[in-house]
């Protein structure tokens, strides 16, 4: 079995005896079960398994609701999470140190205030869910592979995102660009307003085409939203708006690339890969 530790961050030692540990066919079967990584390359891959034996090295994970954890289970997760920083400083995954792993959806108790003041208190099932300075909490049957989803879903990538713009600021879809000298906050800020209000108009545009017999929340209302370069719920606001791109970019990017392509170009600036091969080489 694959060992885990409570450290932020493992001595290079520890990762090297990780990625050691990690069994070639295991690793050969978890990237052919995820078809999105299909391209990359052999040194790409390298690296991956090189991000993953860091993060398996510096991560604990824990199931919960009797979920029993594998090893198939934890490298198919931290492959996943490590996609978003293969050219990134693994650094921007410190200040936490566990996963959570549901055998499905759980439930997170929410509160919100509507508009006229009052505090409506409710329980919501979710598929994963990322706690600022705290664990990343995921449903193993959203994360694993091999069951139909949505074009674009990927819970894993999408909670990572999460902690990537929670690392030196609250969330609001703009994460650390310290390391990006060519990416400039204002410019960020300017293309990912004017990306999330195309994807709001747009959402305005097919909310009104759908029939007044149609319930807007119903599977028949599937049709009408599946015109959006993105689930909808990346509407809620630009921490999500950037937590679904960044699921979108990696697991389904042409959608993306076509409805947002000034977007798409800043995120292949901002993780340093390109999905969709369609600019010139990234600096790493």
């Amino acid at each position: 079995m694959l060992g885990w530790l409570f450290a932020r961050g493992a001595s290079k030692h520890r990762v090297e005896q990780m990625q050691a540990r990690i069994n070639p066919e295991l690793w050969t079967q978890t990237l052919a079960s995820h078809a999105f990584l299909a391209r990359l390359n052999e040194d790409e891959r390298d690296a991956l398994r090189a991000r993953t034996a860091w993060f398996l090295a510096s991560k604990t994970m824990t199931g919960a609701a009797g979920q029993v954890l594998t090893d198939e289970i934890r490298l198919s997760i931290a492959v996943q999470a490590c996609l978003p920083i293969l050219y990134l400083d693994p650094g921007l995954y410190e200040g936490w140190s566990e996963v959570i792993v549901y055998p499905g959806g759980f439930l997170i108790p929410r509160s919100d205030m509507d508009e006229d003041g009052v505090v409506h208190e409710y329980v919501e099932e979710a598929a994963g869910e990322a706690w600022d300075g705290g664990p990343i909490v995921l449903s193993w049957e959203d994360a694993s592979p091999g069951l139909a989803r949505p074009a674009g879903f990927n819970v894993v990538i999408h909670e990572f995102a999460h902690k990537l713009d929670l690392q030196y600021g609250q969330a609001d879809g703009m994460p650390s660009l310290h390391a990006h000298a060519g990416i400039r906050p204002r410019l960020w800020r300017g293309v990912l307003e004017r990306s999330y209000d195309a994807l709001l108009a747009r959402l305005e545009e097919i909310e009104a085409a759908i029939p007044p017999d149609v319930d807007p929340e119903s599977e028949e209302a599937d049709h009408w939203y599946a015109q959006l370069p993105l689930d909808p719920y990346a509407a809620t606001d630009e921490a999500e708006f950037f937590a679904v791109s960044s699921e979108a970019f990696f697991v389904h990017p042409e959608p993306l690339w076509r409805a947002m392509p000034e977007w798409y170009a800043l995120l292949t600036q901002y993780y340093r890969q390109d999905p969709l091969g369609t600019g010139p080489a990234l600096p790493r």
